[in-house]
């Protein structure tokens, strides 16, 4: 979707549409329609009971000079910023496969935004405009999407450099949504690595790659033990940012990037195994996030590290009873090859603390089915060993709609993952198993490290639609992420 700033609206302009507060259809000018077209105007929308709610729409086809005039009432409710990013996101919404081609915002004309507000509302325009239609060779002309470009007309002063950032976070959003999106057979660990480096190109981000010969060399027996029932090697992803200096302390994000879950040896059950194709939702978010800060040039020095494996059934795979050693030294006692996510990120944590020596770790998973059913697919699960850093993440959410809820930590639900024979098993009970998830991961990080988990297994995909996306990948963490860097680590 191309977004185009204006000082007016175009003489031309084949659709308007005009941004109407709550209950502020009377405070709208109608000059830029042209012709005398208020009282029409009025009685269709108090007829269609819009009232500026955000989000909602009544489309108008006016007279004017002879011809007709397509117009858009959208509404921006309060003018809180997450109801302006619902009007951006319902004009695409409305307008994507409506065989119109372009529509002009006038902001000149109703509500009236700040400069990052307007940057927001046509973030979210241009987000809920992200498909993968890829794999789709009939579909119907009716349902292909036409509308490709969004003049914003009348933007107050400084609306570009802060449609600037936010065209940052869109870009990772679509490689986020795209790596999410594609099937197991074209996103596994090789091509996942591939994809990304090739999106990143150019933006003076420092890449790593890690084959197995040399993880195995490192000792990762964790990682590695979820990989061997796959014919796909697996891989370690590290991309590096260095926009503080040398002397600034480092951030580090951790992904798990299961590319397919089948849930080895302990398989899953047929139905919904789909799904889990976007077991790599968390390495997704990190490589999207990762994209971003590079677009925009944070001044903040972040790594991100993205753990690619496929967990598959197979004569060489991990069998329940196993005991494995991690990177770290510990060992652990796979009870179930399906919490297998815990067993790439422990790696994945020992790893970028030795290589990077980060002074705070975020770690971002698909991880237990346990956080949907506390959850469902409104909040994302965090857990923190800091209350400071804890308040961030929920602050960072909380401004990005990419919303997060606390959950406990403690020595209690620690000993739950005591094993008999090993350091510790890879799962608890059946309850409590989100948090002895979290408690799993927590063993693996250095005494003075500030760290965080954030369980998103119900907020990667989605089976409706929202305000920046359209059914399926969300592309959740992103946004949240990026908001982090900027609130905590750039001045």
């Amino acid at each position: 979707m191309q977004i185009v700033f204006a000082s007016t609206v175009p003489a031309n302009a084949p659709i308007l549409a005009i941004l109407v507060a709550k209950d502020g259809v009377s405070q709208v000018t109608w000059t830029a329609i042209g012709g005398d077209v208020e009282a029409i105007a009025t009685r269709a929308a108090g007829a269609a009971r819009f009232a500026g709610e955000a989000g909602s729409v009544v489309e108008l086809f006016v007279p004017v000079e002879g011809a007709v005039r397509q117009v858009l009432l959208v509404g921006v409710g309060t003018g809180e910023n997450a109801d302006w990013e619902k009007a951006g996101g319902a004009i695409t919404a409305r307008l994507l496969t409506s065989g119109a081609t372009a529509v002009t915002v006038d902001l000149s004309a109703g509500a009236k935004p700040t400069a990052e507000v307007a940057a927001r509302l046509a973030a979210a325009a241009a987000q809920r405009a992200w498909r993968y239609d890829t794999y789709r060779t009939k579909l119907a002309d009716k349902s292909k999407p036409t509308l490709t470009e969004i003049t914003i007309a009348g933007a107050p002063e400084g609306t570009g450099a802060a449609w600037a950032e936010q065209a940052a976070v869109t870009g990772g959003l679509d490689l986020t949504r795209w790596l999410v999106t594609s099937p197991p057979n074209v996103v596994y660990p090789e091509s996942f690595v591939e994809k990304v480096t090739k999106e990143v190109e150019g933006l003076g981000l420092e890449i790593t790659v890690l084959d197995e010969a040399q993880m195995t060399e490192l000792g990762m027996g964790s990682l590695l033990g979820v990989s061997q029932g796959s014919r796909r090697e697996a891989r370690i992803l590290a991309l590096k940012w260095n926009g503080a200096g040398a002397d600034a302390p480092t951030l580090a994000f951790v992904g798990k990037g299961v590319t397919f879950d089948s849930g080895g040896i302990s398989i899953k059950p047929g139905a919904g195994m789909e799904d889990m194709k976007w077991d790599m939702g968390g390495a997704g978010a990190v490589a999207g996030a990762m994209k971003a800060i590079a677009s925009r040039k944070a001044k903040a020095n972040v790594v991100g590290v993205m753990g690619l494996v496929e967990n598959m059934p197979d004569g060489a795979a991990l069998r329940p009873s196993d005991v494995i050693t991690s990177m770290s030294g510990q060992t652990i006692e796979v009870l179930n090859t399906d919490a297998e996510g815990r067993l790439v990120l422990c790696d994945c944590v020992t790893w970028v603390q030795q290589a990077h020596k980060p002074t705070t770790i975020v770690d971002l998973a698909t991880l237990t089915g346990a956080m949907i059913v506390a959850l469902g697919t409104e909040n994302g699960g965090i857990f923190a060993n800091d209350d400071a850093l804890a308040d961030q993440l929920i602050a960072a959410g909380k401004a990005t709609g990419d919303t997060l809820w606390r959950f406990p930590l403690s020595p209690a639900y620690d000993k739950l993952i005591d094993s008999p024979i090993a350091d510790m098993k890879n799962v608890g009970p059946r309850g409590a198993g989100s948090i002895t998830a979290a408690q799993f991961i927590k063993r693996f990080v250095d005494e003075g490290v500030k760290w965080a988990h954030l369980d998103i297994a119900g907020m990667v995909w989605s089976d409706k639609p929202g305000t920046n996306h359209d059914k399926g990948a969300t592309g959740y963490g992103v946004r949240l992420l990026d908001q982090f860097v900027a609130d905590n680590f750039e001045g």
